[in-house]
């Protein structure tokens, strides 16, 4: 096999991959299990860069836990602005709406206000986008939402499975290759690509990366959101021994992202983190 074959073919094995993973977190049950409230950790660290352009949210109802975590991009603190209404929108939506009976409707309305709110109050979408993960979390069941390329990850039994593919053109490159409609030798010219095709701050706005069955959960999983300054600075196994440890879901994320100010790398992006620790009644 030449080079080119075997990359494709590890480009391929990538993607099966991935959707064996979600297949082991939507393992069915016979009982719907409850659970106890949530632990909740958040943190967040500017790195080396001038602005802060991340901004992170959760809030809790009697029937479950919504998180948002936006990054932001933009000029001057356009991507702060940005982050920051996508944010407080997904916020305010689901404090007035009943956002579990039906998640798909909530993060849809959630993610168009939220476009448009951007648009409003920034005008050209260069000056100010923002990537954005969107979990909820009821009766035991993960329901996502993402525009962009913020990770969401299911932590259970010691290995971090990512849940959503992103927004990026080498996700994009994947999807066209394995439907046929790229070669071999484009998709493997665009593998590393990283820019984000899909955004939050765009008139043509596309329709949002969705969960197609929501996640069942397990006590002990930890429902992780990242953005790529962090998930892109450390490696799997580093995150991985932080959220194995017996410590609380905030002094984890504090840990989390301690690994990013503590590496001695010289340009590090901002890095933010949610994490929802799941405990068994």
């Amino acid at each position: 096999m030449d080079m080119l074959s075997w990359i494709i073919t590890a480009l391929i094995a990538g993607v099966f991959l991935l959707d064996i993973a979600k297949l082991f977190l939507k393992e069915p049950v016979e009982e719907e299990q409850s659970f106890r409230m949530i632990d909740i950790g958040k943190s967040m660290t500017i790195g080396s860069r001038e602005v802060q352009e991340d901004q992170v949210g959760t809030a809790e109802t009697s029937a479950g836990v919504m998180a948002v975590l936006a990054d932001g991009a933009g000029k001057a603190y356009g991507g702060r602005i940005a982050s920051r209404i996508a944010v407080d929108t997904c916020i305010d939506i689901f404090k007035d709406y009943n956002a579990f009976h039906n998640p798909q409707h909530y993060f849809r309305k959630a993610f168009h206000c939220a476009n448009r709110e951007i648009l409003k109050a920034l005008g050209d979408e260069n000056r100010g986008t923002a990537s954005v993960g969107c979990v909820l979390v009821s009766k035991g069941l993960l329901y996502y939402s993402l525009a962009g390329n913020v990770g969401i990850y299911v932590y259970r039994e010691g290995n971090l499975v990512p849940v959503s593919s992103g927004h990026t053109i080498a996700v994009l490159a994947e999807e066209r290759f394995r439907e046929g409609k790229l070669s071999r030798e484009d998709a493997l010219k665009l593998l590393h690509n990283k820019r984000i095709y899909n955004y939050l701050g765009q008139d043509g706005f596309r329709d949002m990366e969705l969960f197609d069955a929501p996640v069942r959960m397990k006590q002990g999983d930890i429902v992780v959101l990242m953005s790529d300054g962090l998930y892109e600075l450390i490696g799997t196994r580093e995150l991985e021994a932080v959220l194995l440890g017996a410590s609380s879901c905030q002094k984890k994320a504090y840990d989390l992202i301690e690994l990013v100010n503590q590496n001695p790398g010289e340009i590090k992006d901002n890095a933010s983190v949610i994490l929802l620790g799941i405990d068994e009644a």
